[in-house]
């Protein structure tokens, strides 16, 4: 196999759909073997590793952390190395902002255990492996509503904005060996912001590029990132433009 990441082994979390798909697609066009990796969406991952030149589907729930071990143990015994760790798996609830009430501890859990502790747990066990390849990458799938005070609900941006800062933690102790980056996307149309027609009306009136993205287009930049030889530390806002307004 020829391309830019030719040679790379690549794992993105949360990848059966949306962003993590378009990732897995990317990566494997540029010629990396890639992991894809989901929870609930089995039937989807396998049909996409199945799709791409060389990959293999691992199920398993990143907020558990005997489940994130395995999925990075299972990358290393499949393929022997681990380059690219793309750290995109998680979730949300739709709560406006002002409803306090629906913000409910079980609410925090779930949310931050995915987003948050699920992140962690992944970087953790691959960090080892990502340390051996001389080249280690990991990009963390953020959001602009870990840098403004928007997003789907405020639990879910708060998770957002705890993995902007740990991407600057992690760059700061894991180089040179490692690099660490971030993109924050604004909305994207994936499935599950299908029927978001209000957000992406406001996004269509007041973002200079007058639209929202494609996965495609945010699994661009994680590839750039990927490729980035002397980024670290960065998190890349993906909105249109959405955040000058």
């Amino acid at each position: 196999m020829t391309g830019r990441l030719a040679g790379k082994v690549a794992l993105v979390t949360g990848s059966a759909s949306g962003i993590g798909a378009a990732t897995a697609r990317a990566l494997d066009e540029a010629g990396a073997t890639v992991v894809v990796n989901s929870f609930r969406s089995v039937q989807a991952g396998e049909a996409l590793a199945s799709q791409l030149e060389s990959a293999c589907y691992v199920q398993a729930d990143i907020g558990n952390e005997a489940d994130a071990r395995r999925l990075v143990a299972t990358a290393i015994e499949r393929f022997g190395r681990l380059d690219i760790l793309v750290n995109n798996a998680g979730t949300t609830v739709k709560i406006p902002h002002r409803d306090l009430d629906a913000v409910t501890a079980d609410v925090w859990h779930e949310i931050l255990s995915v987003n948050v502790i699920g992140t962690w747990n992944v970087t953790a066990a691959a960090v080892p492996h990502l340390r051996e390849s001389g080249d280690g990458c990991i990009v963390i799938v953020s959001s602009l509503a870990g840098v403004r005070p928007t997003g789907s609900s405020i639990p879910y941006a708060v998770s957002k904005a705890a993995l902007n800062h740990m991407t600057l933690l992690l760059a700061n102790v894991l180089g040179p060996e490692i690099r660490v980056n971030a993109v924050a996307p604004g909305l994207v149309d994936t499935p599950w912001t299908a029927e978001w027609e209000l957000e992406r009306a406001f996004v269509q009136k007041m973002a200079p590029l007058a639209r929202s993205a494609t996965p495609e287009e945010i699994a661009e930049a994680v590839i750039g990132l990927a490729q980035s030889r002397h980024q670290t530390g960065t998190i890349t806002i993906i909105d249109g433009g959405l955040h000058l307004k």
